[in-house]
């Protein structure tokens, strides 16, 4: 029986490396997007879709935003029926600001946006899922569900024109930390991916700028990261060689986070 994993913010970027690295590595998949269009092939869930199962795997489309818990629970629902468990949960949906800001001049509308998208959804989606992983573990003995929390360096470097998503990414890193400790003992072990310079239409705006930043000696490696990059680091943990470090925090980012004179 193939392991299921369930991914929010499915449909592109990073959220649509780590599906088709999962897929790869023999996983079933549940995928969350906001809207997704199932005419539409080329791109979006639906793509991504398609080329999961041309991998092999068997792929469930979720429509639902993460920020409205009171849709959690049919959510949740409809993977069990779809395919009756949970083996890994990667919490990857996130939205940056709409419009950067100066730390003065942002907006409460912005905050609460961001927070409840990329920190409030996702924790109480966490919760429950959770909550569903431990009575698996109880009713079948040697079963490993994991988390992976995708945050971001984000949750410890400061931009302070987009303040909130910093917020966002710190809070969800102590989430990751909270998760990873109160699980602990059940056997389900928690990690937090941090993600640096991801080539994504996220970043897409700000190429340029960082582009140049890369070419004086930004990133150590000296390239953009990929969403293949993170997907690949996915499929370590999901495939559980790393179990004993749960809690651990992972950056993904070719040296960014190395304090450097």
């Amino acid at each position: 029986m193939k392991p299921v994993a369930v991914i929010t913010g499915a449909s592109r970027g990073i959220g649509k490396g780590i599906a088709l690295a999962l897929a790869e590595a023999g996983f079933n998949l549940a995928g969350l997007a906001t809207r997704p269009d199932p005419g539409n092939r080329t791109e979006g869930l639906y793509a991504v879709k398609e080329q999961a199962e041309k991998a092999g795997a068997v792929f469930l489309p979720l429509a639902g935003d993460i920020s409205d818990l009171s849709g959690h629970e049919a959510l949740v629902q409809s993977v069990l029926e779809h395919f009756g468990h949970i083996d890994l949960l990667v919490n990857n949906a996130g939205v940056a600001p709409l419009e950067r800001r100066e730390l003065l001049a942002m907006e409460p509308g912005s905050f609460d946006r961001v927070l409840g998208i990329n920190l409030k959804g996702p924790f109480f989606f966490t919760q429950r899922i959770a909550s569903v992983m431990k009575k698996q573990v109880e009713q079948k003995k040697g079963h490993t569900p994991r988390i992976v929390f995708v945050s971001s360096i984000s949750s410890r470097v400061v931009s302070t024109n987009r303040a909130e998503y910093c917020i966002s990414k710190a809070g969800l890193s102590m989430a990751a930390q909270c998760f990873a400790a109160a699980l602990a003992h059940a056997g389900i072990p928690v990690f937090d991916l941090q993600p640096g310079l991801i080539a994504t239409d996220m970043t897409s705006a700000v190429q340029s700028k960082y582009d140049a930043l890369i070419e004086e000696g930004l990133v150590p490696a000296g390239r953009w990261g990929y969403p293949d990059d993170v997907g690949r680091a996915v499929v370590a943990l999901a495939q559980g060689h790393f179990d004993f470090s749960t809690g651990s925090v992972i950056e993904i980012g070719g040296g960014i986070g190395i304090p450097r004179l």
